[in-house]
């Protein structure tokens, strides 16, 4: 069987706001984030970690934060863009593996419900897409609660 892992990062700053989109749930919060789309930094990380798998460049090529049409535009529809690319390529997602880096929010409520939002995204079931979550012990930006950031690694198979 035909394989290849994929990886990708995605880092925000905090900003006016109330709501963080973490894998495309709105979670609430006191502080949103800096971003041209909805700045949801699992589901950018997975769009890389997807694309790259497959060879098919990155986010910024496909949805470049200079184009007005992506202002403010959920995330899901990056994901679902990449896996529509991977299947008419002759792939298709095995597994993801999520690592949300941040101080806060926590994710612990949600989880359930971002790895099912992922999972939708991918078209594969929730047991095939897994969440961490992690701070830097109050290190660096991240754990001055200035941002968050999320790595994300993704294997595909030929379908």
């Amino acid at each position: 069987m035909n394989m290849r892992v994929g990886s990708g990062f995605d880092v925000h700053a905090f900003g006016p706001g109330n709501v963080v989109m973490l894998g495309g749930v709105p979670v609430p919060w006191e502080r949103g984030v800096v971003a041209h789309s909805d700045g949801d930094v699992l589901l950018h990380a997975l769009t890389d970690a997807l694309l790259g798998a497959a060879g098919l460049g990155d986010i910024g090529q496909h949805f470049p934060d200079t184009d007005p049409r992506w202002r403010g535009a959920a995330s899901v529809q990056f994901v679902e863009h990449a896996v529509r690319l991977l299947a008419e390529a002759g792939w298709r997602v095995v597994n993801a593996d999520l690592t949300l880096l941040a101080e806060a929010p926590r994710v612990n409520p949600v989880r359930a419900r971002i790895v099912e939002s992922v999972a939708r995204c991918l078209g594969v079931t929730s047991q095939q897409v897994n969440l961490k979550a992690t701070t830097t012990e109050k290190l660096g930006f991240l754990g001055r609660a200035e941002g968050l950031a999320a790595q994300a690694v993704v294997l595909i198979a030929r379908s």
